[in-house]
């Protein structure tokens, strides 16, 4: 068994293990006990209803955070001509096509999100195999790949979380940081929860989300009550 620290036992200390609790009451007592001496994001988890090594229940796509992520988001944008422009001005912090793709294969790692269009991707595809597993290709699922590139880099620079469903059919995001309060970071769940449902599988059978919990980076998990999520739905 993990031995935790005086201060994480003071987080969990009154709290009962396994129990499930409203989601509304599972954020303010993540926010509220997080105890880092740091600005803690705040992540939350779904165990979906699904089984992703079908085709026709994956679950991957994106949200942009009415409350932003609270972090700077470093943008790669890769793209030609007059689309170059475009991404500066929408305040990628780096814009460029083969150059980079040769930087990044040299071992260059120093951004956060990739956005391309399409017509950069078979390049792009030359490096997938370094971006994949990082997280870091660019999809059109999630409007990473697409010729309205300004739009895509605002998107990201404000706040956009990407996600996508594990083998085990576990979805895992944040939310923002502690500092954002339980207000702001119900907002955001909400609008992540929102996406989520709309991208439910037709494949999928039974109970979509069969359970939910938030956490912040240090701290311990408070499992959500999956039936008072409904009421995301219904702000």
């Amino acid at each position: 068994m993990p031995k935790h620290g005086k201060k994480y036992r003071n987080a969990v200390e009154g709290r009962e293990q396994g129990v499930r609790i409203s989601v509304d009451e599972a954020v303010k007592q993540a926010v509220e006990k997080a105890f880092a001496k740091f600005d803690e994001t705040v992540d939350v988890v779904f165990n979906l209803g699904v089984d992703p090594k079908y085709s026709d229940q994956m679950v991957r796509g994106a949200c942009t955070l009415p409350n932003g992520l609270g972090k700077d988001v470093r943008v790669l944008a890769l793209c030609k001509g007059d689309k170059q422009a475009e991404a500066k001005e929408a305040g990628a912090d780096y814009v460029g096509e083969a150059e980079l793709i040769e930087k990044i294969q040299g071992g260059w790692f120093d951004f956060d999100k990739v956005v391309a269009t399409p017509d950069m991707m078979a390049l792009v595809g030359k490096i997938g195999r370094v971006l994949g597993p990082r997280g870091l290709m660019p999809n059109a699922k999630t409007g990473t790949v697409t010729f309205d590139i300004g739009v895509a880099v605002q998107e990201l620079k404000a706040g956009k979380v990407e996600f996508k469903v594990d083998k085990a059919g576990v979805l895992h995001a944040p939310l923002g940081k502690v500092s954002f309060g339980p207000e702001k970071i119900m907002e955001n769940l909400q609008a992540l929860f929102a996406q989520v449902m709309r991208l439910k599988p037709s494949g999928a059978k039974g109970t979509y989300v069969q359970g939910a919990a938030v956490s912040t980076t240090m701290g311990p998990g408070y499992k959500i009550d999956p039936q008072t999520l409904r009421k995301l739905e219904e702000v």
